[in-house]
């Protein structure tokens, strides 16, 4: 079964690094738990060396996967078999401590908590499948006849409820927060206005691919688009055609990119385009493609069809910097030549 099948595949290797403290604290929980029992209700010598012993493991344990580097990469099934441990550590200790009616049993719902944050909802339920497995073996360990019977289902499905409960309340909540801070995430990273990235979200996006330009010595271009009308259209027929003339720019510019490129509102009518692993020659027929679109496409007006036209500047990495700000300021610097010399033109960068 492949993995985002078994977990969550909503959860990214990031959001399972934030989780990591929030497990590292639960485990310790667990521990405190189980110390405050075995000091105040004082059990019995042969139990209070188990517990003992099951607490220096799990302890041990706690340590190597958090604070030793031991387990660098975060990842569901790091979390698994952390979860898989608790649930042996809990049930060595009940066994100890009375078995199915130890006063201690609610302490799987701390692993069930674990589970439903971080691995979804079937992973969680073949938690459940496996802790109601150790209740059996609790309770009766030595009357497997009594295991079908009606009496024997009743008390096991009054001792999970419980926790199916949790279960199901944890991870609907989860799942609800994660869609909240997906569209906050996206809302803080997106132009209202046209849908493109903001340059907050853009300047993480050149960055990480100037790293890469870098590593592995492949070019990449920048693109400045202005839009040469939005004053013209603005002061002729107000504000709300001239912002549907910047979203006509954006369609424009998108239906001449490939996925992998990159467009964001550089600020008010001008856009920034990366085009990865593009040297200035191939960015250059790009520019001329979506200059050429621009010109052809209409805006309607209330006295009738409208054209714009762009004016571009383009360069390059490594020809024009050998950083992203500076192929930044050369597109830009090309950007207003094409303005200065007419509109409705590219201009590659030239010293």
């Amino acid at each position: 079964m492949q993995t985002e099948l078994f977990f969550d595949p909503t959860l990214s290797a990031d959001e399972l690094r934030g989780f990591t403290r929030t497990v590292a604290e639960i485990e310790w929980l667990l521990l405190i738990l189980v110390m405050l029992y075995q000091v105040v209700l004082s059990p019995n010598e042969e139990a209070a060396a188990a517990l003992s012993m099951a607490m220096f493991f799990f302890a041990a344990f706690v340590l190597t996967f958090h604070y030793t580097n031991f387990y660098r990469k975060e990842t569901h099934w790091k979390i698994a078999l952390e979860t898989w441990v608790m649930i042996l550590f809990i049930t060595w200790v009940l066994a100890y401590t009375g078995g199915a009616e130890s006063p201690l049993h609610d302490l799987y719902i701390l692993v069930i908590i674990v589970s439903a944050l971080t691995l979804g909802k079937l992973a969680t339920l073949l938690q459940m499948g496996l802790i109601a497995a150790c209740y059996i073996w609790l309770g009766y360990p030595n009357r497997q006849e009594d295991i079908l019977s009606l009496p024997f289902g009743t008390k096991l499905l009054a001792q999970v409820s419980p926790m199916l409960l949790v279960a199901y309340i944890t991870t609907m909540l989860s799942a609800d927060i994660r869609r909240a801070y997906g569209h906050m995430k996206v809302l803080s990273e997106t132009d209202e206005l046209t849908g493109v990235l903001n340059m907050r979200a853009f300047a993480a996006v050149s960055e990480r691919s100037f790293h890469q330009a870098e590593r592995y010595a492949r070019p990449f271009s920048v693109l400045m688009i202005d839009s040469d009308s939005l004053k013209t259209v603005n002061d002729r027929f107000g504000h709300e055609t001239g912002n549907r003339l910047l979203r006509l720019t954006v369609e424009c510019v998108r239906g001449q990119l490939r996925q992998t490129d990159v467009i964001a509102r550089y600020g008010g009518d001008e856009f920034v385009v990366l085009l990865s692993e593009t040297p200035v020659a191939g960015a250059a027929g790009v520019a001329d493609r979506i200059r050429r679109s621009m010109e052809a496409a209409t805006l309607p007006t209330r006295e009738g069809p409208v054209t714009a036209t762009l004016s571009i500047g383009i360069a390059g990495y490594p020809n024009h910097g050998a950083d992203f700000d500076t192929v930044l300021d050369k597109a830009d610097q090309a950007m207003y030549a094409s303005k200065t010399g007419g509109k409705n033109r590219t201009t590659m960068f030239s010293a």
